[in-house]
């Protein structure tokens, strides 16, 4: 009764909602095309993006989408992805810690995937240079050289097709300009941090640019002290080198070749024991948490791991990219993309994070995929425009667990080895086009037909092989009305597509080779895009409302035939909902200070998920959503000035996350209560040097990025960063 009544108030507010955005985007009078404005200097500058895989001004694209120029980009200091995900409302983006190299668990209107088996596909795509990364191991981007960040909201089932039912990350990185130039910086921080980036560009002869990029960032004393070791755990060593080079060979035609090399070497991602009596390490052991907001080893950044030491993990990675880019003629373009990424990791986990060795693993994989994409375009300038293409996608990869367990039998531990490898071969066409059907009314049809082909096998405690396959049409229509120069609104369906597979983790033949299904989701969206004050002030907005269907739900289950006294079982809830508002705000109000803002509005809700276990029928109807705040809000601004032969000038941000659920079993010593992360830099430039100060997290937030309540033995989470800063110079040649 109480659930129902809190889902009925949830769904006035969302009326209400909506109402209130109908309306800002119908009742308020329309921005006037040419307000009194002496200074055009102030005013928003068009920001270009591809979401829709062809570059079109932001406020001319009917989807939600957030996105980041270089400028904030920089300003924002951030070190990965995680520091600029707050551009976008609904947005959760943590490093699970359970693995070396940054393990994305990014959420878009609740939507997303906390695992580290590579056998569970993304829900929310991460996107580089235009190659979709098929895990969410390595999924922690790092932010060197970005040039662009878009946030995607919603299904993009139509262009990017498979495993985006959520949304997608889509990030751009700097091209070869072909000019003699270069950017040099070396920054120091907290937690005997060191930081040295360069970009160089240069020209081959008039048609050739080369760009050589090179990073290493050595954090050299851990977040976390291990009260067991005596030493502090975390640390992490990074270095990436780049090469890209761009080849105009006509007027219209060229081709670009990018590697990037990548090797990480670190300290185990430190974990917390947070086990509650009920639990099996807690009332056999001894394990247990003081309480519910404190770990057993009495602060969110003490550890009691035991087994783990220095450099217990690394993580490399290896990308090649070549593009090809043809205007065949006034109307038609031509794209090629080939993308190859590979991921080698090792890594030694204490899951326990206890002195007793309970349940430790060694995890070392290797994943490797590829993928073809060639489209084309058409825009003659007339009624109608369109891209129309074909997609490849081939991975595989392998996984040699060995699991030490010391719970099970006295005064023994159990060396169980388990060797995981799978296949994926995915096929894929698609179109999407535009046609005006007035000058102010547009109407958009696509679709993409995706066919997914899977095989695993294993060989260990469990023996097994299996295979299946997967297919699913994913439809978009929109409809677009320019209210005139500077207003926008329109209407979105669109479905995003999932595709099914097999468990990574097995107790039986049986689960081994039974399948689960292929989920999708189903979103209806309203949205309107302005611009006011002779463009220095945007305002967007969208409603959505989602239909979740055979929703793909990770249950950690006792077993007592897997040897570890656990298995991960994938299942598909019947049906669930989310619906949700997001406004997006960008002001000048002067010519030297600019203000950015976001809030989103979540409803996210199970309508029936009935699971049938070992002990029977149980119901998880009334669970709540992972990593689904009700609301998201962000607010940035910086103010610059004149300094003698220079200029200086501050950045601010705050970003609230309301308080969520970590655990899908809604455990209450998983749950994260609200939080807000502040952000804030002081810098000065003169010439072509440019001093920085700056720090994240200033107001030291403790909230949890992962946890997991593992089959009723015990649970385990793992802390965000605590509160860091640095001093950086760089120098530009131009």
């Amino acid at each position: 009764m109480y659930r129902k009544q809190i889902c009925t108030r949830n769904r006035k507010g969302f009326a209400t909602a909506a109402a209130v955005a109908a309306a800002i985007t119908l009742g308020l009078p329309l921005p006037a095309a040419n307000a009194a404005q002496d200074d055009e200097a102030w005013a928003i500058e068009e920001l270009v993006v591809t979401a829709r895989k062809r570059e079109e001004n932001i406020q001319d694209v009917g989807l939600s989408v957030s996105a980041m120029s270089v400028q904030e980009i920089e300003n924002n200091f951030a070190r990965d992805i995680r520091q600029l995900v707050h551009v976008s409302p609904n947005l959760v983006l943590d490093d699970t810690a359970q693995g070396p190299g940054g393990v994305a668990s990014a959420y878009i209107r609740g939507v997303g995937v906390s695992e580290v088996e590579k056998n569970f596909d993304p829900a929310v795509g991460v996107v580089v240079d235009g190659v979709f990364l098929g895990t969410m191991s390595g999924g922690i981007t790092r932010a060197l050289d970005l040039e662009r960040v878009e946030v995607l909201r919603g299904p993009q089932g139509t262009l990017f097709g498979r495993n985006t039912i959520g949304g997608v990350i889509n990030l751009e990185r700097s091209k070869p300009t072909k000019e003699l130039g270069a950017q040099f910086r070396v920054g120091v921080g907290n937690y005997d941090t060191t930081a040295v980036d360069a970009v160089v560009n240069f020209a081959l002869g008039e048609q050739v640019g080369i760009k050589l990029s090179g990073a290493f960032d050595d954090q050299g004393e851990g977040y976390f002290e291990n009260i067991n070791t005596g030493r502090d755990a975390g640390r992490v060593e990074y270095q990436s080198l780049g090469f890209n080079a761009l080849y105009d060979v006509t007027d219209n035609f060229e081709l670009e070749y990018t590697y990037q090399r990548e090797r990480t070497d670190q300290d185990t991602p430190p974990l917390l024991n947070v086990s509650q009596p009920g639990q099996v390490f807690c009332d056999g052991f001894g394990i247990c948490a003081p309480s519910l907001s404190t770990p057993f080893s009495g602060d969110r950044y003490d550890t009691t791991q035991a087994l783990v030491g220095p450099d217990d993990a690394t993580f490399d990675a290896d990308t090649h990219i070549f593009e090809a880019h043809w205007d065949l003629n006034d109307a038609w373009r031509m794209d090629y993309i080939f993308g190859s990424w590979e991921t080698e990791e090792t890594v030694l986990t204490d899951w326990d994070a206890a002195p007793p060795e309970l349940f430790h693993t060694t995890r070392p994989a290797e994943y490797e995929q590829t993928s073809h994409e060639l489209r084309f375009t058409y825009d003659a300038g007339g009624a109608i425009t369109g891209t129309v293409g074909v997609y490849v996608w081939d991975s595989e990869y392998e996984i040699r667990l060995r699991s030490f367990i010391g719970f099970a039998v006295p005064n023994t531990v159990l060396d169980l080895p388990q060797t995981s490898a799978q296949d994926t071969e995915s096929q894929a066409i698609f179109f999407e086009g535009d046609y005006a059907l007035t000058d102010a009314l547009t109407l958009t049809l696509g679709g993409r037909y995706t066919r997914d082909e899977k095989d695993t096998d294993q060989v260990g405690v469990v023996t097994a092989a299996a295979d299946d396959d997967w297919n699913e049409f994913t439809p978009k229509v929109g409809l677009r009305y320019q209210v005139n120069d500077d207003a926008m609104v329109y209407a979105t369906y669109s479905v995003g597509y999932r595709s099914g597979g097999f468990n990574g983790r097995v107790d039986s033949v049986e689960t081994a080779t039974r399948p689960y299904n292929q989920e999708t989701v189903d979103n209806i969206e309203v949205g309107f895009k302005t611009e006011w004050l002779d463009r220095r002030l945007r305002f967007n907005g969208a409603i959505f409302t989602m239909d979740y269907d055979d929703k793909q739900e990770e249950l950690q289950l006792p077993s007592a035939t897997s040897g570890t006294g656990q298995v991960t079982l994938v299942t598909n809830a019947s049906t669930a909902t989310m619906q949700g508002i997001e406004l997006d705000l960008l002001y000048y109000p002067r010519e030297n200070f600019s203000l950015r803002a976001n809030l989103g509005w979540l409803d996210a809700e199970y309508d029936d998920f009935e699971f049938t276990g070992t002990s029977g029928q149980v119901d998880f109807s009334g669970l709540e959503f992972r990593r689904a705040p009700d609301l998201t809000a962000s607010v940035s601004g910086s103010y610059e000035w004149s300094v003698g032969e220079g200029r200086a000038w501050i950045f601010a941000g705050a970003h609230f996350i309301d308080e969520y659920e970590v655990d899908f079993a809604n455990k209450p010593e998983l749950t994260n209560d609200s939080q807000t992360l502040v952000n804030a830099s002081v810098n000065y430039a003169v010439g072509d040097f440019q001093v920085s100060l700056y720090g994240h997290n200033l107001t030291e937030e403790d909230g949890y990025g992962i946890g997991f309540d593992v089959a009723g033995l015990w649970s385990y989470a793992a802390t965000r960063a605590p509160r860091t800063y640095a001093l950086e110079v760089s120098y530009t040649l131009q």
